[in-house]
This record gives C-alpha cells, sequence and structure tokens, in this order.
C-alpha cells in the first residue's frame, strides 16, 4: 500500500481535506468562544488575561476531549481511525488531544519527538495534526525533518526560549533537512513519534495557526507515560496500559511531566 510504504520511507503523510470546511469552521468557532470568554478551564487550560505574552493569553488548551464533545468526536473520528489503521496496521487507541491557537506574534516550538514525552513502548507514538487555518511558514506552520522517524528519541538540547515556548531541541542529523508541512484548513498531517518536528514563530501580521492535535499508540504497545491516562479505544471505552518507568533517554531524573505549558505539569 503506497500510504504505508511513504509513511515508513519518510515518517510522515498527509491526509488532504480529511476534514470538511464545515467542520473546521465547528471547531475553530468552538475554541474561538472560548479563547474569548477567557474563563480558565481548571487543570486544562488557564489564560493569563493580563499578559502580553501572545501564549500567555491563548495558552494551548490540554486534552479536550475531556469536556468536549466535539473535541472527543475529532479524536475518535472513524475516518482519523481508518489512515491509522492503514499506517499502523492494527487498532489505534487514543492518548491525547490538544488545540493550539498560536496567534500572530506568538513563539514556535523547537524542534522536537513526540515520543520523549509520550514514552510509549514498544514502536512509537503517531500524531494527527489537523490544521484550522492555513500552516505556512510565515505563520508559524510546522516543520518536518523526513527520515528522523528511523532515529531513535533523544535526550533533547536547550532551546532559545525567545523562538520557542517550550525549553527542549533536538538538533537535526547530519545529512537530513527540515521541510515545511504546508496545510490547508482540514488538511490532517500523520507523524511518527520518533520525526523530529517543530515549528518558527508567526510572523504574519494577522494570520492565526490554529490547530487540533491528537496522538494514539498502536494497540499492541505495552506501556505508555502515566501522564496521559485514561487512554481511550475509538469505541469511547478507556483502556489500561503499565506505566513507562525508566525515565525514557534522559534516564528517571527528567521529569517529563514538565512538557506543559511554561513548564507546568500536565495534568490527567
Amino acid at each position: 500500500m503506497k500510504l504505508m510504504e511513504d509513511y515508513e520511507r519518510d515518517g510522515y503523510v498527509i491526509a488532504r481535506g480529511l476534514f470538511a470546511p464545515a467542520e473546521v469552521d465547528a471547531c475553530r468557532q468552538r475554541f474561538d468562544d472560548l479563547g474569548a470568554s477567557g474563563k480558565p478551564i481548571p487543570q486544562y487550560w488557564q489564560p493569563d488575561l493580563e499578559s502580553t505574552d501572545p501564549l500567555k493569553r491563548y495558552p494551548r488548551v490540554m486534552f479536550p476531549h475531556r469536556f468536549d464533545d466535539l473535541s472527543l468526536r475529532m479524536l475518535l473520528d472513524r475516518r482519523v481511525y481508518d489512515v491509522l489503521v492503514a499506517l499502523l496496521d492494527e487498532e489505534p487507541i487514543a492518548t491525547q488531544s490538544m488545540f493550539y491557537f498560536k496567534p500572530s506574534g506568538a513563539r514556535g516550538q523547537a524542534f522536537h519527538q513526540d515520543n520523549f514525552y509520550l514514552q510509549v513502548k514498544p514502536q512509537s507514538c503517531i500524531a494527527a495534526w489537523t490544521a484550522i487555518d492555513p500552516s505556512l511558514p510565515e505563520n508559524g506552520g510546522l516543520y518536518i525533518v523526513p527520515g528522523t522517524q528511523k532515529m531513535d528519541v533523544v535526550c533533547p538540547d536547550t532551546a532559545d526560549e525567545s523562538e520557542s515556548f517550550t525549553s527542549h531541541f533536538v538538533r537535526i542529523p547530519n545529512g537530513l533537512k527540515a521541510v515545511p508541512a504546508e496545510l490547508q484548513p482540514g488538511d490532517t498531517l500523520f507523524f511518527n513519534g520518533s520525526l523530529v518536528h517543530g515549528s518558527g514563530p508567526n510572523r504574519h501580521p494577522t494570520l492565526w495557526r490554529r490547530s487540533f492535535i491528537c496522538h494514539y499508540m498502536p494497540r499492541s504497545s505495552t506501556n505508555v507515560s502515566k501522564f496521559y491516562g485514561p487512554l481511550l479505544d475509538f469505541d469511547g471505552h478507556p483502556v489500561d496500559y503499565p506505566v513507562t518507568d525508566d525515565g525514557g533517554p534522559c534516564g528517571k531524573e527528567f521529569d517529563v511531566s514538565k512538557y506543559g505549558t511554561y513548564g507546568k505539569p500536565l495534568v490527567h
């Protein structure tokens, strides 16, 4: 199957127009309403209404599927399921959802590997990154490094926090190159949890770069970081997995819970 061949070769595939315009508009409106309200959702969204930092006023929303039916439907959408099954050759399990606002002037996120945080074993996690706005280099769109899905997950260096809102940075290996994953609203980028990816600041004067992002793991994997439970199958039923307890490539002294916005722990 060409889809799987492309995924195995490059570490990613793009499903163009996976979500219809009306579905994208509904998602945008749902989170625009949340952003305009400025009302915190304890454990999941904590805006700072006084901050001049766009990502403190509009921080990412963590695990929206736990309080929002539209987000739960998108997380467990059967079209997403079909692509995941084709790529994984087995049943996927849902681990996480997030919504990024990324207004004009917002910092990016330095190059990183998702499975550094999810710690899925064996194999890796897989992301489904859906564009709600156009995702382009000029508005802080995602860059990916094809071929890095074959490398080990590594302990990151320190990022430039004037450019990145997270502090971790994975260097691009010699001989490989970052390329922009240019997306239109409704396109979904699927990529391997070892694939190095990241984004720069949103330098566009008006265009936001909203995105709805989910993570999954193969059913046959046996471990995952404790910060992502409870997990769900695609019927919405909770699924339990043992917790990865070796600390990953940085060892047990590194606390992956510090991956939350601005170093605050993830909640579950």
